[in-house]
């Protein structure tokens, strides 16, 4: 198989340009709302504009973006680990939304991965699976859009808590965008029942964070939100927002 190849429609501004609208946007925004950010999000980066979406407690933020920004890429990075519940939540909300449900794919099948670095690489180095089933799919479509929005919520560790809704990311050289930071996983909930959104099944059956099933468990009452994620090691997060 062949790299993955970005989708995205390319960029026209300069890294300086992004780098101020996003300094812009974070002034402008800091106390909006998660519509408003949407609004700003569609009015200034338009077809250049992709949402990250695991399909997780975050099927609320593409329903929000294309809202405002109407067939929107939407990105979902298939890493062939998901549970079930999480596939059958992408097709779900594929058909009530109008947005270009993309999915993301690693250079390697699992089983060609398996050929490369052996069986089970994610027990054995979780940041090595990560990197090649997300983060290098990721870079690659991230490289060809000037802005991305993703779902995290400043409530899911303390990396997050200081996240803004707008924010330069220096890592991808674009605007990433938080419309959700300040939400609590009760407002997720409520928008979407409001709004019939599909959510995760798994969300309601503990688990308030939700990653790909070998490396995910079940959260103890009164733990953290992501405790189930690469329980016992020292790892907390992918690699896509570091």
């Amino acid at each position: 198989m062949t790299g993955p190849v970005g989708h995205g429609p390319g960029r026209v501004r300069s890294a300086g340009e992004l780098q101020a609208l996003a300094a812009d946007g974070a002034a402008r925004l800091a106390d909006a709302t998660a519509e408003e950010v949407a609004a700003w999000a569609a009015e200034n980066f338009g077809g250049r504009l992709a949402v990250a979406c695991s399909m997780a407690g975050d099927t609320v933020l593409p329903h929000l973006v294309s809202r405002y920004a109407p067939g929107v890429d939407v990105l979902f990075l298939e890493t062939g680990y998901h549970f079930a519940e999480t596939i059958g939540t992408r097709d779900a909300l594929a058909s009530v939304i109008d947005a270009t449900l993309i999915d993301v794919l690693p250079a390697q099948t699992v089983a060609e991965q398996d050929a490369a670095h052996g069986a089970r690489l994610h027990d054995r180095d979780p940041a090595l699976c990560c990197r090649l089933r997300k983060v290098e799919p990721i870079n690659a479509e991230l490289a060809t859009y000037e802005a991305w929005v993703t779902g995290i919520r400043r409530e899911d560790n303390a990396l997050r808590a200081n996240a803004r809704h707008v924010e330069w990311d220096d890592a991808h050289q674009l605007v990433k965008i938080n419309p959700l930071a300040g939400w609590s996983f009760d407002d997720l909930l409520d928008y979407a029942g409001r709004w019939s959104v599909p959510v995760n099944l798994l969300l309601t059956d503990g688990y308030p964070s939700i990653g790909c099933q070998p490396c995910t468990r079940r959260v103890e009452p009164g733990e953290d939100p992501r405790a189930g994620r690469w329980a016992g090691l020292a790892k907390t997060e992918c690699g896509l927002h570091a």
